[in-house]
């Protein structure tokens, strides 16, 4: 099943005129891989967004687009918790163990508290909410 990130994947290819082994080539990956990505059996490298951003010479508008697609289509996600506190520890490992029974309401909740801290400018990067 094609994912969002899939499809904005695609539409870049029309819009380019290319095949999927065209895009392939410029992302340095095999098409398999990059079939892999669009069907959300892979997640989309980090490097892909400055490749694609600069053979493709997306906006900051389109970037934020496939940034969101691809925030979309993953199906897990991983963290680097070496550097990370023992508070920050215990967070990650109680919200994990947690997630799947975050309602709805909870869930946005805690969206808007990141939300509010990364516009307060307290944190957050440019792969955060």
């Amino acid at each position: 099943m094609i994912t969002k990130l899939g499809d904005y994947l695609r539409k870049l290819r029309i819009r380019n005129q290319q095949i999927l082994k065209n895009m392939a080539d410029v992302l340095g990956v095999s098409s398999a891989f990059l079939s892999a990505v669009e069907n959300g059996k892979k997640n989309m490298p980090e490097s892909w967004y400055t490749t694609l951003r600069e053979n493709y010479s997306l906006t900051n508008a389109e970037v934020d687009e496939l940034r969101q697609a691809a925030m979309e289509s993953q199906k897990t996600i991983s963290l680097n918790l070496n550097n990370a506190s023992e508070t920050n520890r215990e967070l990650a490992v109680s919200f994990a163990r947690q997630f799947d029974s975050i309602d709805e309401k909870l869930g946005r909740q805690l969206l808007q508290i990141l939300r509010n801290r990364k516009e307060r400018g307290d944190g957050g990067g440019p792969n955060d909410v």
